[in-house]
Formats: C-alpha cells, sequence, structure tokens
C-alpha cells in the first residue's frame, strides 16, 4: 500500500487544457448502451470494452 496513483487510473484518461476544461484523451466504447464516458481498455493485440465486450484487434 502507498505505491501512489496507477497509471492506467481514471484521471490519467484526461488532460487539463489551460482554460480549465478537460480533454478526453481515450478511446470510447463505440457500442450505444455504452458511450462517452467507457473507455476502451488498450490491450497489446485489441481494445476491448469491459462493460458491454465489444472488441476490436489492433492492425
Amino acid at each position: 500500500m502507498g505505491d501512489g496513483p496507477k497509471p492506467g487510473a481514471k484521471w490519467s484518461k484526461y488532460t487539463v487544457n489551460e482554460d480549465g476544461t478537460l480533454t478526453r484523451n481515450a478511446e470510447f466504447c463505440p457500442d450505444p448502451g455504452c458511450g462517452p464516458g467507457v473507455f476502451l481498455a488498450v490491450h497489446k493485440d485489441r481494445k476491448s470494452c469491459g462493460r458491454c465486450g465489444y472488441t476490436v484487434k489492433n492492425e
């Protein structure tokens, strides 16, 4: 415990702009049931949604 924040934490998927607004850096799930706010997990050979199971292979 006390190892600090994990690199995959939610806060790392956003950037705070100079005017105080947020920019989302990660890709969202395209499924209409998930939509914006549900990020795709990035693996070495695919991207996948943990909520609905949507998966796409990396080329």
